[in-house]
């Protein structure tokens, strides 16, 4: 149990190091941008090399199928369930009061233009908020079954280096970016480090379980919650490290994804 312990406080360290260097720091979009490009490649390089083809050896391709397809369903309900909740509790942002038709032509231009600011502001406001709640869902949909999944890997091969450097390597800018987003959605730096530090002591508390667990079971019993989240991975890069690393993180994204999946093959090697 003290190696599971471990390999937790590793790989769950990251989400505490990046939420509060992210509650306190205003990270440059683009800075942004490109490490959500890069914790993509270790993300795919897990997803591509541990999680799905261990899922179908140890339970065949029908099994590993349906996890991956609920997995990438469960995180598109939540999220988009996580959208609603953010976007009712910032408000709408169409009730910011606009100038009247009539009097349009009696105000000057600049208070025209600061009302659209104003209504702009609330809306990236919720928008921001959301991509930090989509980044915690991520961490939380992929990383409870990575989690579980690198417990069992202690069972059998003393630990998948693979995986434990994918996790690291994917947790740290999603929390650090997810932490700004937070922040710039109107949460304190107290709440967003809170809810990444709880997010690092689930995760950890879900390798440990793997690892005791799990070991009572028959192997093919994995292949479901690896793929599960093999397919919370792909919708987490579908619809939110990808889209916001291609807003964002331009031009240097697509080398940026590249390095993340090189960096983590070769210390995994």
């Amino acid at each position: 149990m003290g190696q599971a312990l471990v390999f937790g406080l590793l790989g769950s360290s990251a989400l505490v190091i990046g939420g509060v260097l992210g509650a306190y720091w205003q990270v440059p979009h683009q800075i942004s941008g490109v490490l959500l490009a890069f914790a993509s490649g270790p993300l795919i390089s897990a997803l591509a090399f541990e999680l799905f083809p261990e899922a179908v050896h140890l339970g065949g391709l029908w099994p590993a199928g349906l996890g991956l397809l609920v997995g990438g369903l469960t995180f598109v309900l939540i999220n988009t369930a996580l959208d609603s909740w953010v976007a009712r509790s910032a408000g709408d942002p169409h009730e910011v009061p606009v100038v009247p038709r009539e009097a349009a032509e009696e105000v000057s231009g600049a208070e025209a233009e600061q009302t659209e600011r104003v209504q702009e502001a609330a809306t990236q406001r919720a928008g921001s908020a959301a991509v930090g709640f989509a980044l915690l869902a991520a961490v939380t949909l992929d990383g409870v079954p990575e989690n579980l999944a690198l417990g069992v890997s202690l069972l059998s091969s003393g630990g998948s280096l693979t995986l434990l450097v994918a996790i690291f390597c994917s947790n740290f800018p999603e929390s650090l970016v997810g932490a700004v987003a937070m922040r710039g959605g109107g949460r304190s730096a107290p709440f967003a480090i809170a809810i990444w530090l709880l997010t690092a002591v689930l995760l950890t508390g879900a390798v440990v379980f793997g690892r005791g667990v799990f070991a009572q079971f028959p192997e093919e019993h994995l292949a479901f919650p690896l793929a599960f989240a093999g397919g919370a991975v792909l919708a987490s890069l579908a619809d939110t490290l990808m889209p916001e690393a291609f807003e964002h993180g331009r031009p240097l994204n697509s080398m940026a994804t590249a390095a993340g999946f090189l960096v983590s093959f070769v210390l995994s090697g």
